[in-house]
């Protein structure tokens, strides 16, 4: 079975809140860091560490906003904003701009796979990701079949 999907294109905030977030989910580690440093405290008592704790992680997070913002404006990204079409089956994801172009993207480059409320996530890298919302399916059994494959696949449970 082939599920194809009605065209549908990512907005450029959802592509930078749902970057933003999974690059801070991924890395949460950072915190960690963020938290020995306001530990300075303890050492020498001044609430410049814990100002300056805070301030570091503001920029990483600006760092990374930045970036994911960057991603929308550059041309070569351009095709990720494009109305695309899918067709997906249990071989690859194909994302078509029209009938005659398009690009698949095999399941082994998807890394993992979430199942939010109103869409599917499947994550391919920190920055790379496809968004399909429910929505874009034309019914329910498309959506069970895509969430059978993604079961088979192992990555969702």
């Amino acid at each position: 079975m082939i599920v194809k999907t009605k065209k549908y294109q990512l907005p450029t905030g959802t592509y930078i809140k749902m970057g933003l977030s999974n690059v801070l989910k991924e890395q949460w580690w950072v915190i960690l860091i963020v938290l020995a440093i306001c530990c300075g405290y303890f050492w020498i008592a001044s609430i410049w560490w814990i100002i300056g704790a805070v301030i570091a992680y503001g920029l990483y997070v600006l760092f990374w906003a930045i970036q994911f913002t960057g991603v929308t404006q550059m041309e070569q990204n351009k095709v990720i904003f494009d109305k695309l079409a899918y067709e997906i089956d249990s071989r690859q994801i194909l994302m078509k701009i029209n009938t005659k172009q398009g690009m698949p993207v095999q399941w082994n480059m998807i890394k993992n796979a979430e199942m939010k409320k109103d869409a599917f996530v499947l994550y391919m890298s920190k920055a790379q990701f496809i968004h399909l919302p429910y929505k874009i399916f034309n019914s329910d059994n498309e959506r069970k079949f895509l969430e059978t494959i993604l079961k088979r696949k192992e990555l969702i449970k």
